[in-house]
């Protein structure tokens, strides 16, 4: 079931409103990827979940299919650079205990997770190894040193299927997220849902609304040439709407990365992905 905007709302949407995702499958470098799946159980208002690629032109679909047109890996590189780059007092680099990045395969499909009763994400392991391991400086949540080793952690996992755990010490996180994900924030009095749930593939602007699905993160946007973190994409949502924006790595924002990582369960990670 899908409903539809508030008139306030449908005036800031541009003309067209079919649907956007096509029956294109999605293969890189030769590996397929699941981009449309039965929706959760726990999804009551949308029967079928689609990756966010599905929703964009082909021209830029066919930037994600091969990894040498993909702009993303030049900041991969930068990654693969950091993770051997000895820092901080105790003269370790992340390989110095990780000697082999594959390692991590899986670890993005899990994310985010609790660990000793919170909420954590892979920016939140990078920033504890570096801080308590490595005696270094943490890296801001949205930074270009973070999103270029988070690309290369995540890349490990591309393909296997997002698979978070919403039961146990995760429920209440995952509740709060959901709250969060339906509750209508700022000047325009806009959920998460209106735009992503209610009218995915509706056209705005110049694009075409996705379901909003978080399985391609860090993912290399058109729009500002660079890697973008999650968070750093719930803010820009939250500003769009013009709502004062929560903390990146704040506990709304790793809340609602979690309940949006559910709604994507079963989809293929493609991290790093391509986006408008």
């Amino acid at each position: 079931m899908r409903t539809t905007f508030s008139i306030a709302t449908a005036l800031i949407l541009a003309a067209g409103t079919g649907l956007a995702q096509d029956s294109n499958s999605l293969s890189i470098e030769g590996e397929p990827m699941v981009t449309e799946v039965a929706a959760p159980a726990h999804m009551e208002n949308v029967d079928t979940i689609y990756s966010g690629w599905r929703f964009r032109s082909q021209e830029t679909q066919a930037l994600e299919t091969d990894d040498f047109e993909n702009p993303a890996m030049v900041f991969v590189d930068k990654g693969i650079d950091l993770f051997d780059k000895v820092e901080g007092s105790e003269g370790k680099a992340c390989s110095s205990c990780h000697e082999d990045v594959a390692d991590f395969a899986g670890l993005r499909t899990t994310l985010p997770r609790v660990e000793d009763g919170e909420l954590v994400t892979m920016e939140n392991l990078v920033n504890e190894c570096r801080t308590e391991r490595m005696g270094a400086e943490p890296w801001k949540w949205s930074g270009g040193q973070m999103t270029a080793v988070t690309a290369l952690i995540g890349l490990q996992s591309r393909g296997m299927p997002v698979n978070v755990a919403i039961d146990g010490e995760a429920a209440p996180f995952w509740e709060k997220g959901k709250e969060l994900y339906y509750t209508k924030v700022g000047q325009l009095q806009m959920a998460c849902s209106n735009c992503h749930e209610d009218n995915y593939g509706v056209m705005i602007r110049a694009d075409h609304l996705s379901q909003g699905q978080i399985n391609g993160f860090p993912t290399y946007r058109l729009k500002n040439a660079k890697l973008n973190s999650a968070h750093g994409r719930f803010k820009g949502c939250m500003k769009n709407i013009r709502a004062t924006p929560y903390k990146e790595g704040g506990e709304e924002f790793l809340a609602l990365e979690l309940y949006l990582a559910s709604r994507g369960q079963g989809l293929s990670v493609e991290t790093p992905s391509v986006r408008n």
